[in-house]
């Protein structure tokens, strides 16, 4: 197993940590399960140490997806 930080987009966090899909078109939900599919993702989780400590920022080169907001997090990978 091997870990990565990667700038998940804020919008994917819900369907990613809790698997609630709630807001997503079908078409988020493809591009987020290929992301996960492609890259053998195991678990997401931030990168942050507190609760609440997670600070957002804005990145062109997102994990996925078009330029947005993204937050640091911990990616798992087979």
């Amino acid at each position: 197993m091997e870990f990565f930080i990667e700038p998940i987009p804020t919008w994917a966090l819900c369907y990613l940590i809790n698997g609630d899909p709630t807001g997503l078109t079908d078409d988020e939900i493809a591009m987020i399960d290929k992301w996960y599919a492609d890259n053998k993702v195991q678990t997401v989780t931030t990168a942050s140490e507190d609760e609440g400590e997670c600070h957002p920022y804005f990145s062109h080169f997102p994990a996925f997806g078009l330029p947005a907001e993204v937050t640091d997090c911990y990616v798992m990978t087979f």
